[in-house]
């Protein structure tokens, strides 16, 4: 069992392929007009890979705050309106439900409005290529499925599974440029390292899960404590942000090993499972400065 940590845990991690699917989006970023970045709307500073973002700079850019379904409503407005002060296109929307997804060819043109009018000006059908960038697991693929209305880009919940180029029809003169899931060389900070391990972006075995859920379980008790009281049916009295909050859980759960220890390996698979499921809520990681915070 890993001792609490009230310590972020620090993530690291940028294989050979990461490098390589880099180096291929900066090359095909010539065939495409604008960018359609996906980020996770649980946490939308640590799921943008600013080393892609600095690469993209120059293209006019739409942001797609997915899994919205997952998140507080409340803190995604915000982060919208944050984002679109810094100058962005932004489009919220959830992949699994499809809630959002109808609105994303406008708002691909939207973000290209210019271009497209030039081309009307000439009596050209207006068309446009975009490139879909995104960490993995922010549901990608899964959005660019819901766009094309079919099984167009390979979904799956493990990272770094696209691969290959593909073109994908979007809607009238809409084309989408699929690109594999890439993390930067470098996060941003220990606690953006841990947003991306609470959500998946980063393989679990690299990680110690056990200080992992830990720290997810603390954050929830601090920012959504009736999450895991109702989820967890903590009785009163009990609070998880001791020094085994895993224990707590095992012990609501029954989850025991032989001899009647607390099994608490199985109970940090449990929360990390079922947050990144939704089954705890709508919850939101990260807030937007606080200056942007107003929304009516």
């Amino acid at each position: 069992m890993s001792e609490n940590n009230s310590e972020p845990t620090r993530v690291q991690w940028f294989p050979g392929h990461m490098a390589k699917a880099r180096r291929k989006i900066a090359e095909d970023l010539k065939l495409v007009d604008a960018v359609v970045e996906i980020r996770d709307a649980r946490c939308p500073d640590a799921s943008e890979n600013a080393d892609v973002a600095a690469i993209v700079e120059r293209r006019p850019r739409l942001i797609v705050l997915n899994r919205a379904d997952q998140a507080d409503e409340a803190a995604t407005k915000r982060w919208a309106k944050h984002l679109q002060s810094l100058g962005f296109n932004v489009l919220i929307a959830d992949s699994k439900s499809g809630r959002g997804v109808d609105r994303f060819e406008a708002a691909a043109k939207i973000t290209l409005a210019e271009k497209l009018e030039r081309q009307r000006a000439r009596g050209l059908t207006p068309t446009a290529r975009y490139m879909v960038i995104g960490i993995p697991n922010v549901g990608k693929s899964s959005f660019i499925n819901r766009v094309a209305g079919r099984r167009a880009a390979v979904a799956h919940d493990k990272p770094g599974v696209t691969r290959g180029r593909q073109w994908i029809s979007a809607g009238v003169g809409v084309e989408l440029l699929d690109t594999p899931g890439v993390l930067p060389p470098k996060i941003k900070t220990p606690e953006a390292g841990e947003f991306l391990a609470f959500t998946g972006a980063v393989r679990d075995e690299i990680l110690d899960t056990e200080a992992l859920a830990s720290r997810l379980t603390q954050l929830l008790w601090a920012r959504y404590p009736e999450r895991l009281r109702e989820r967890y049916k903590f009785r009163d009295g009990e609070v998880p942000d001791t020094d085994a909050p895993l224990e707590l859980i095992a012990r609501r759960r029954g989850l025991l090993i032989s001899g009647g220890e607390l099994d608490t390996e199985r109970a940090a698979s449990v929360i990390l499972d079922e947050f990144r499921a939704g089954l705890l809520g709508r919850v939101t990681l990260e807030q937007p400065p606080e200056d942007d915070i107003n929304v009516e």
